[in-house]
């Protein structure tokens, strides 16, 4: 896929979030509306952004904020305003192990906590409001290398959604003024074999047009809904017959169709936007769905992992029916990888390629178009997990380790280490990019880096 391509289909995308004309502009220029910004791309291009920086020594640090809690969702960014969640336990620090470790026993009981929303100025790390949106007892323990902010918020400027599982959804207006808020009742996310593991709500929430759309998938219950932003009021409900994942689905909008794509163990589909009707249906993969759906070129792009699959799928967009996990089963199955597919990373389309990094560090460049591999490339010593998905801009693909390291690679057919970074403490979240800047959630920390000059 050529990337005239690429950059048409996001400017599509960008105009739908942002308007048109000038407004357009700026919000392709600006905004990172939810997790890994429109349609979950991870690009960001039209501005220079860095290969090396150093945060003790301040080079290319815009700013670096401490940030309390501990929460693995990603900033999001509208205009000259930055939004976050975070948990905050009331009695002592909360842990966080992380590293490529077996264990799937949860976190014994934490106590009380304060779930919060969070505002920053975007030009120097201001806060400028919190709100609590919850003050208790969660209703379910989280993992340990989890969070009870996992679950990155989602804004179209006027508003602010942020998902806390069975503690609810809330939606606030850029001022921090609570609008609306639904209670959805117990929502249990964890491994399906075990039911008594229970990991940690983090689907994410998606704006379009003045409705959101949410992925509930749980032990019982599984669901899709659209809610209106204005008043969270119910455009439509359809169940899913599903094991819990955690990714977001994705809005993806084109001639002949416009639908909500979801990742999936039982049930990986595409559904009509405007009733939630089931267009096209995929079973099978790795059983724990972690990665977002990603678009490009007519070809979306699906990946899990754990168990006996870990796939890397590339679906027609206008598919229909049931489809296959291999091409010669399925006309709508362009291409499939069954065995090098990504367990936490949602993967990310560059040019014409597709690169998809496993929590153990190694790296696959796919040939976006057909699914041949490019190179594969380990980041990290093989001990270090890999959890934050990758973000792109400027040519270049910024890969984040668990322990807070990261590896700035060139887009191209050769694998060029252009950077090795240190952050300064572990990085679970993924990046947002605004004109330039990186936007970096860490430990304690939300740092931006980008040049000075």
């Amino acid at each position: 896929m050529k990337r005239s391509s690429l950059l048409t289909a996001l400017s599509s995308s960008f105009f739908l979030v942002g308007g048109s004309g000038s407004q357009g502009v700026a919000a392709r220029e600006a905004n990172w509306p939810q997790f890994r910004g429109p349609r979950a791309s991870g690009v960001a291009e039209g501005f220079t952004t860095v290969s090396e920086w150093d945060v003790a020594g301040g080079k290319n640090i815009r700013w670096r904020v401490a940030i309390p809690g501990l929460a693995h969702s990603s900033p999001v960014l509208w205009g000259e305003r930055i939004y976050l969640t975070t948990a905050l336990r009331k009695a002592g620090e909360a842990e966080l192990k992380v590293g490529q470790y077996g264990s799937v026993e949860p976190v014994p009981d934490e106590g009380e906590q304060l779930f919060q929303v969070l505002c920053l100025d975007k030009r120097d790390g201001k806060v400028l409001w919190t709100q609590t949106a919850f003050d208790g007892a969660p209703s379910f323990p989280r993992h340990p290398k989890g969070s009870f902010a996992a679950s990155t918020p989602a804004t179209d400027g006027e508003h602010v959604l942020a998902f806390f599982g069975s503690e609810g959804l809330f939606c606030y207006d850029a001022d921090g003024k609570l609008l609306w808020k639904k209670d959805f009742g117990e929502l249990d996310a964890g491994w399906y074999v075990m039911p008594s593991a229970s990991w940690g709500f983090s689907a994410s929430p998606v704006i379009h047009a003045g409705v959101v759309y949410l992925q509930v998938d749980v032990q019982k219950g599984s669901f899709l809904a659209a809610l209106k932003v204005s008043d969270g009021s119910e455009v439509w409900r359809v169940p899913r017959a599903d094991v819990p994942t955690f990714g977001a689905p994705t809005v993806d909008v084109r001639a002949g169709r416009a639908q909500l794509v979801c990742n999936g163990f039982k049930h990986i589909g595409g559904y009509d936007l405007a009733t939630g009707k089931e267009l096209w249906k995929l079973e099978g993969g790795g059983d724990i769905p972690v990665p977002t759906p990603i678009v490009g070129d007519g070809l979306i792009y699906i990946t899990n992992a754990h168990g006996r699959m870990a796939p890397m799928l590339a679906i027609d967009a206008l598919a229909e029916g049931t489809l296959a996990l291999e091409p010669k089963d399925s006309k709508y199955m362009r291409w499939s990888e069954l065995r090098k597919g990504n367990y936490m990373q949602t993967p990310l389309v560059l040019g014409e390629f597709l690169y998809g990094c496993k929590d153990s560090g190694v790296l696959t460049c796919f040939d976006a178009a057909g699914g041949e591999t490019v190179y594969e490339q380990r980041l990290g010593d093989g001990v270090s997990g890999f959890t934050s998905s990758p973000v792109a801009a400027d040519g270049k693909l910024y890969f984040a380790s668990e322990e807070g390291v990261v590896y700035v690679v060139s887009e191209g057919f050769e694998f060029r280490l252009l950077g090795k970074n240190e952050l300064g403490e572990e990085c679970m979240a993924t990046p947002a990019v605004s004109q330039g800047v990186l936007y970096y959630r860490t430990r304690a920390h939300l740092c931006a880096i980008g040049s000075k000059e």
